[in-house]
C-alpha cells in the first residue's frame, strides 16, 4: 500500500508544474517579453555581469537579453575590428551558459547604419573601412558638441557601397554562431545621415528607400538561416506629424519606411522622457513591438500598465503584437553594475539603475 502511494505521488509531481513555472508561465501571458538593453561587458567585469544575470535578472523573470557588442569580441572573420581585449568565444559560452540556465534569450547587437562614430571618435567600421563612410567630407575631428556646423552626431556607412554587406554579414554571421541564437539586433537608431547630397550612390534617392532596403537586406540574410531581425524603432516614426522631435522619431523622411519593410521585424519602440504610446502605431501595421523606457521609473511603470492594457484590451489580432518592455542602459556595462550594487551612487529619481528595479518588483508582483 505504502508503495502505491509513493507511486501516485510521484506521478503527481511528475506531471503538476512547479509553482515558480506556473507563475512565469502566466507572467507570459501578462507580458511575453521582459528584456533588458545593455552593452556587453568587458573581459574584466564578466564575473560580476553572471552574478548579476543569475541573481538579479532570473530571479525577477527576465527572459530576454539585448547585448550591445559592437567591436568588443574577438572576431576572427574580421580580426582587424575588434577592440582591444575583446570577449573571447568562451567569455561568450559563459553568457550563454548561464542565460540558457535561466531561459533568458539572448540578441547581440551590432550598431548598423548609423552610429558608426561618437563625437570625436570613428568606430572600427569606418575606420578600417573608410570607402564605406557615407559622409567622408565630414571629420569627425571636427565635432565641437551638438549642435555643429556639419550637422554630425553619428557617422553612417553607405548602404549601396557593393563591399559593405559582405564585411557586415560576416560579422552578423559570427557573432550569432558565437552566442547561439536566432536573434540579432541591428540598432539602426538616430539615423541622421543617408541619402546624403554628396554620396555618389545615394545623392538623389529616397531616404525612406534607402533605409527600408537597408532593413530588408539584414533582414533577408538572417532570414536564410532562421534568424529575427530587432530594430529600434525610431526611424519609422514621422516626428514632425507627431510632435516627438528628430530623437525618438524621425525628421528626415525615413518614417515612410514603415510601409517598405517585411512585417517579421521585431520594433524595439524607446521613449524615455514621456509615455508615447506609438506601440500601437507599430501593432496596427503589423509588427511585433516592445516598448522601451530608460531611467525614468515612473515613465517605465507607466508604460508597462500600457503594454499590459494594450494587450488586454486589443483585438485577438493584435493583442499578440504587444510583446512586453525592454528596459534600456546606455552607460557601460561595468559602470552601471557598479551603480547597481552601490545605491547611495546614483540619485532616486532619474536613474536606469532605479527603473530597472522597479521593473523588477512590478514583475514579481504581477500574476
Amino acid at each position: 500500500m505504502k508503495t502505491i502511494l509513493l507511486a501516485i505521488l510521484y506521478l503527481c509531481l511528475a506531471v503538476t508544474p512547479s509553482l515558480a513555472q506556473t507563475k512565469v508561465n502566466k507572467l507570459d501571458s501578462v507580458i511575453p517579453v521582459r528584456g533588458l538593453a545593455i552593452a556587453a561587458p568587458s573581459a574584466q567585469g564578466l564575473p560580476l555581469f553572471l552574478k548579476f544575470i543569475e541573481e538579479e535578472l532570473a530571479p525577477a523573470h527576465f527572459n530576454l537579453l539585448i547585448l550591445r557588442v559592437d567591436w568588443n569580441y574577438n572576431y576572427t572573420s574580421h580580426p582587424e575590428l575588434k577592440d582591444p581585449n575583446p570577449l573571447t568565444l568562451a567569455d561568450v559560452q559563459k553568457i550563454t551558459a548561464v542565460c540558457k540556465k535561466y531561459g533568458i534569450r539572448i540578441a547581440p547587437q551590432i550598431n548598423l547604419l548609423g552610429h558608426q562614430s561618437w563625437a570625436k571618435t570613428t568606430y572600427a567600421l569606418l575606420r578600417e573601412y573608410p570607402e564605406f563612410d557615407e559622409t567622408p567630407h565630414v571629420n569627425t575631428e571636427n565635432y565641437t558638441g551638438w549642435p555643429n556646423p556639419d550637422g554630425l552626431y553619428c557617422k553612417s556607412y553607405c548602404p549601396l557601397h557593393p563591399g559593405v554587406h559582405k564585411v557586415v554579414f560576416d560579422l552578423i554571421d559570427e557573432l550569432t554562431g558565437a552566442f547561439g541564437t536566432d536573434l540579432f539586433h541591428a540598432g539602426m537608431d538616430e539615423v541622421f545621415y543617408i541619402g546624403d547630397d554628396k554620396c555618389p550612390r545615394c545623392s538623389g534617392h529616397d531616404k525612406a528607400e534607402l533605409f527600408a532596403g537597408e532593413v530588408t537586406t539584414l533582414r533577408n540574410h538572417l532570414a536564410l538561416t532562421g534568424k529575427r531581425l530587432m530594430i529600434w524603432g525610431d526611424r519609422l516614426i514621422d516626428g514632425k506629424t507627431t510632435g516627438i522631435g528628430a530623437w525618438e522619431a524621425s525628421m528626415n523622411n525615413t518614417h515612410r519606411a514603415i510601409d517598405l519593410i517585411p512585417k517579421d521585424v521585431f520594433i524595439c519602440d524607446w521613449h524615455y522622457e514621456r509615455p508615447d504610446q506609438t506601440a500601437v502605431y507599430f501593432a496596427m501595421k503589423g509588427f511585433d513591438v516592445a516598448t522601451c523606457p530608460w531611467r525614468k521609473p515612473e515613465t517605465a511603470l507607466i508604460q508597462l500598465n500600457d503594454m499590459i492594457r494594450f494587450r488586454e484590451s486589443a483585438t485577438p489580432q493584435m493583442a499578440p503584437r504587444f510583446q512586453g518592455i525592454i528596459e534600456t542602459v546606455w552607460s557601460g556595462a561595468d559602470g552601471f553594475l557598479k551603480n547597481y550594487y552601490k545605491p547611495e551612487t546614483y540619485t532616486q529619481e532619474v536613474s536606469d539603475a532605479v527603473t530597472l528595479k522597479k521593473l523588477m518588483e512590478a514583475y514579481k508582483q504581477l500574476p
